[in-house]
């Protein structure tokens, strides 16, 4: 059901919604902070939904950015209508009218394939995005590390990562586009990432520091992961989960296991002026909340506990 049926007058919106986080929230930890984040959520989360109802949707529930991963399940993003040369002016103006912005496109790209045909098409696919990106004056394009192959030195990935990055950056350099590595696959260490990025920064490059992403598999605390890679996050990308039979199972923000309400008031507190955009997996887990409420959730939820 396309997202505009589920749009409620402000007061019923009110209305529920502080009933929700209430519930959800009392007595935060996190009250006393002034600064009030910039949201957005990945359109991961409604990959049923036209672009138009995404952005009233978003408009009507607070979000001040949209970061666009595919629409209406296409994932290659040149190639969405909403973006053609005929239509890409209008796309822009509906989402300026909406009091939104443009604030990272996902891209698909993973940079640790060897020299050869498929790591030429990833950075294709990946240059195709900064271009996108300039023409919608959105500042960020998002790759994957992704993996370490069995087949290869580790040290070897690692090099074609950063070069991959360092090649995409010189690329940008008159868009101003930032390539930014989310921490993500199998590469999701402190360690590893730190590696990385310590090689490959650079004006036109950057992290998403996707939090659960890596905790889920490390453990590794927040504070440390902020600690090494504070510099080089650029947008961030919040999610909750649990734990069940050893599976992981997505939550609403505040009720999975991980440590992502620390690592928010982390970034808060140092002054993070980037978006904290919620990915909702629903193109990929389709059994989870419909977004509808998981989208709506959020923005009650950040309120409440962050301002």
């Amino acid at each position: 059901m396309a997202a505009r049926n589920y749009f409620t007058s402000r007061r019923n919106f009110i209305r529920t919604g502080a009933g929700l986080a209430g519930i959800a929230f009392s007595g935060s930890s996190f009250d006393l902070f002034k600064t009030s984040p910039l949201l957005s959520f990945s359109t991961l989360g409604c990959p049923d939904w036209s672009f138009s109802d995404t952005v009233k949707f978003a408009a009507a529930h607070g979000y001040k950015g949209l970061e666009i991963r595919g629409i209406k399940r296409e994932m290659d993003l040149p190639k969405c209508p909403e973006f053609s040369a005929a239509n890409i002016g209008s796309t822009i103006k509906l989402v300026k009218d909406n009091g939104l912005k443009f604030v990272n496109l996902g891209a698909s790209a993973a940079l640790h394939f060897k020299e050869g045909a498929e790591r030429e098409k990833n950075l294709d696919e990946a240059k195709r995005f900064i271009d996108l990106a300039h023409k919608l004056d959105c500042p960020n394009i998002r790759v994957f590390p992704n993996d370490f192959p069995a087949d290869q030195e580790k040290s070897e990935t690692i090099d074609l990562i950063v070069n991959g990055l360092k090649t995409l950056g010189d690329y940008s350099k008159e868009s101003g586009v930032r390539t930014l590595m989310e921490s993500h696959g199998k590469v999701v260490t402190i360690d590893d990432l730190n590696n990385i990025m310590q090689q490959a920064s650079g004006p036109n490059t950057g992290m998403v520091w996707d939090i659960v992403n890596m905790w889920a598999v490390t453990k590794e605390t927040p504070a440390d992961a902020y600690s090494k890679l504070s510099k080089y996050i650029f947008h961030t990308h919040i999610k909750d989960l649990k734990f069940s039979g050893g599976k992981e199972e997505y939550t609403l923000l505040g009720k999975g296991e991980t440590p992502i309400l620390e690592a928010i008031g982390l970034l808060i507190k140092n002054g993070y002026k980037g978006f904290f955009s919620f990915e909702w997996e629903k193109m990929w887990h389709p059994e989870i909340a419909e977004p509808e409420i998981a989208l709506a959730d959020y923005p009650l939820v950040m309120k409440k506990k962050f301002g």
